[in-house]
């Protein structure tokens, strides 16, 4: 009997908590799933790019200054071997270098460093009218870019034009089928730059004939020794290098060279 009234308690606490449990969830509040909503374009600056052309005061935006800069450093080299001396100096080295017989003595980058400086020497009143008259004016916001390479390039194509000859300047206009200019003014800038080269070219190749002439006797007099002395064996470069150096290094050649290449320019 004892049993049989505990099982029945258990089976009146069970359905009690049952009946809680029903309550519980009864009283629970429902929650209802939202529907998924469209995706929506992020919104953001602008992604546009605007580029002012203009500065403060009439004077080109820094932007401006900057793109001209490269500009400038990318067409540098064309423009160094164009349109100044550097050429003609830079030939003339390579030859004296080349009559001396000592191939890579001085090497390349040295002939180059040189060349470079003493065309900058020459080129320096050029360059400084160019910044006076052109650059600086542009930069201040007194000229247009169109006025400023107008007026920049004047002192170049005078000074282009008073290192060009005649003969140059002919034959470039008859090649571009060009009508003979009336005055230098009137000469294209684009017929003017292969003509002065030509004759930057000319000038260079009469300049390395002389200095290779004292060079060229001083190695047919030992190549003449050697033979007379049945030395044919022995190379005659090797003889006549210290007798070239020797003979430079006491006229001074590096001087006479640098006098000569600055000189032919005048005034500049």
């Amino acid at each position: 009997m004892a049993l049989v009234g505990a099982t029945s308690a258990s089976a009146e606490s069970a359905a009690e908590l049952r009946s809680a449990s029903v309550v519980l969830v009864a009283g629970a509040p429902t929650v209802v799933p939202t529907p998924p909503t469209d995706p929506s374009a992020p919104t953001g600056p602008d992604p546009s790019v605007t580029v002012d052309l203009n500065g403060v005061n009439g004077t080109p935006s820094s932007s401006i200054t900057v793109l001209l800069a490269l500009t400038v450093l990318s067409v540098a080299p064309a423009l160094l071997l164009m349109m100044t001396s550097f050429t003609k100096v830079f030939v003339v080295l390579a030859l004296t270098r080349n009559a001396l017989g000592t191939q890579s003595v001085p090497p390349n980058q040295v002939i180059a460093g040189l060349a470079l400086f003493l065309s900058l020497f020459i080129m320096a009143p050029v360059l400084t009218e160019v910044n006076d008259v052109g650059l600086q004016p542009y930069l201040n916001g007194s000229q247009t870019f169109t006025q400023a390479v107008e007026v920049g390039q004047v002192p170049l194509r005078d000074f282009m034009l008073a290192q060009t000859r005649e003969e140059d300047l002919a034959l470039m206009t008859r090649a571009a089928d060009l009508p003979n200019p009336e005055n230098p003014e009137s000469v294209s800038t684009l017929t003017l730059i292969p003509a002065f080269m030509l004759s930057e070219l000319r000038s260079a190749f009469i300049i390395g004939f002389v200095v290779f002439v004292p060079f060229l006797v001083i190695d047919l007099v030992v190549s003449s020794s050697l033979m007379a002395m049945g030395m044919m064996m022995l190379p005659p470069t090797m003889i006549a290098l210290p007798f070239k150096l020797l003979l430079f290094v006491l006229v001074d050649g590096w001087g006479l060279i640098v006098t000569a290449l600055v000189g032919s320019y005048g005034s500049g």
